[in-house]
């Protein structure tokens, strides 16, 4: 049920008061949406505001998702073992900035970093089984309901859960291995069945049941 997916807050918040605590005054490094965030192999990057997307190109040039970071969540060049990975900001975004060095030397971030990056484990594992899906729109309500679950947010009448983030038909199509033109005419499918809602900024909102 759509109800039953908006994530637990409560490791994301302490997570958080985490890092107040342990660098005050330490400021963010901001992004603006469709920003490419430089990456090197020293450097991981720790999502506090917004969502990035993460991915790889191809040898043909195609771009393949790899996944989301979400507050929280840790990405960077040391995570991977992708030589075309990139990360680019799906919205206005902050970040902060560890080294690996004040990783390994701080034994509670450590610890901490290793339960977002399980997160995001699992929420590839999830986006690689959307594959399993044979009819192309239960693979885009799956991922939408996987994109609800690790971002979603509860309107104020409390009927829906929308996506903070601007997804284009584009950005769903790559994911779920289809064409704009599905997408499209499946959103407009699923708006009409009341499965899904969108605000005049054009964010996805799915109906709770």
């Amino acid at each position: 049920m759509v109800s039953s997916l908006l994530p637990t807050r409560d490791s994301q918040i302490q997570f958080r008061e985490l890092l107040e605590d342990l660098y005050q005054g330490r400021s963010l490094v901001d992004f603006v949406g469709g920003q490419m965030i430089p990456l090197n192999s020293s450097d991981i990057w720790v999502v506090c505001r917004g969502v990035v997307s993460l991915s790889s190109i191809q040898t043909n040039g195609e771009e393949s998702l790899l996944g989301f970071a979400v507050p929280s969540m840790p990405f960077g060049l040391p995570l991977t073992r992708i030589e075309s990975y990139q990360a680019i900001a799906l919205s206005n975004v902050g970040l902060m900035r560890f080294t690996l060095t004040e990783i390994e030397t701080s034994p509670i971030l450590c610890s901490s970093l290793w339960e977002q990056l399980s997160r995001r484990l699992r929420q590839t594992e999830s986006i690689l089984a959307l594959v399993s899906h044979r009819r192309v729109k239960e693979r885009l309500e799956q991922l939408l309901l996987l994109l609800a679950h690790e971002m979603g947010q509860s309107t104020e009448d409390g009927r829906g859960i929308r996506l903070p983030v601007k997804l284009t038909h584009q950005n769903l199509a790559k994911t779920i291995g289809t064409t704009r033109v599905t997408v499209t005419r499946l959103m407009k499918e699923l708006r009409q069945d009341e499965w899904l809602t969108l605000d005049p900024e054009r964010h996805i909102t799915l109906q709770k049941d």
